[in-house]
């Protein structure tokens, strides 16, 4: 099933590739931000205000990785589907 997956994702469309790769890096970089302000809650400021931002935007990073991902197999299945 694995094996699958890996070609489904080798063989996806050249736009819908580079769209799901800057949306990666995106939600990578929310992702940093996001640990950024949770260690700098740990050691330097503890404001509840900043454990809820922090947690908050790690949700929201993980939300947007998976949305670009399951989108990208949409787009690229109905791309296919349509020639």
């Amino acid at each position: 099933m694995l094996n699958t997956f890996i070609d489904y994702l080798k063989n996806f469309d050249k736009k819908t590739c580079i769209i799901l790769k800057y949306g990666l890096y995106f939600c990578f970089s929310i992702c940093l931000i996001s640990i950024s302000i949770l260690i700098y809650y740990d050691f330097f400021y503890n404001s509840p205000n900043l454990f809820y931002i922090g947690t908050l935007l790690f949700k929201l990073s993980l939300t947007f990785a998976i949305e670009f991902i399951i989108c990208g197999f949409v787009v690229d299945f109905l791309k296919k589907e349509a020639t």
